[in-house]
């Protein structure tokens, strides 16, 4: 979307105007589901809607660019998935069935071979069998389109310990892959 159309939709959205929240919604819902079922596939839904309840709420105090209000939706989808495993105490992981995996990559750009090895649905089961931190930024970078500094200022650790993060999670899924020996 361009700089003026975001601007002219937000504006339109924080005036209250149904079609300008449309907009908005389908343009990050899907990311923010798939970031959240990735988290707590049995949650998802519920927790989705918690964030754009949220959303609706504090929409009016918003101030900033798309690339920012990408960022404070997906720190609010965070913030609800932190509360809810705060609620339960239990973290639930589905591990992905390993017919779901497709191909084995060479050795090259991790983040690429990671990614292009399996499907989306593969691909966000795999992620999510990561470890927590490393899973949230891979989710954040990839499904979120955010910034090592977006990341980093919504898990509260600094761009460096971000990028480690992603670069060991990319590593751990290329990794994965390639020693399951899964073929197309």
């Amino acid at each position: 979307m361009s700089v003026e159309a975001f601007d002219s939709v937000l504006v339109a959205a924080q005036a209250g105007a149904e079609w300008a929240l449309v907009i908005l919604y389908r343009e990050l819902h899907p990311r923010v589901l798939r970031y959240l079922s990735s988290r707590e596939p049995v949650e998802a839904e519920d927790l989705a809607s918690e964030v754009w309840l949220d959303v609706a709420s504090g929409l009016k105090r918003f101030h900033g660019d798309e690339a920012g209000f990408r960022a404070w939706v997906f720190t609010i989808a965070r913030r609800r998935l932190v509360d809810l495993r705060r609620r339960v105490a239990v973290r639930k992981t589905t591990p992905s069935p390993h017919e779901l995996l497709r191909g084995v990559r060479g050795v090259g750009d991790v983040e690429e071979e990671a990614i292009a090895a399996l499907d989306a649905d593969a691909a966000l089961a795999r992620i999510a069998s990561l470890p927590p931190d490393q899973a949230d930024v891979v989710l954040l970078r990839v499904l979120g389109d955010l910034s090592v500094a977006e990341v980093a200022e919504i898990v509260h650790k600094r761009p460096g310990a971000v990028r480690a993060l992603q670069h060991r999670g990319l590593r751990n899924l290329a990794r994965a892959v390639s020693d399951e020996g899964v073929t197309e």
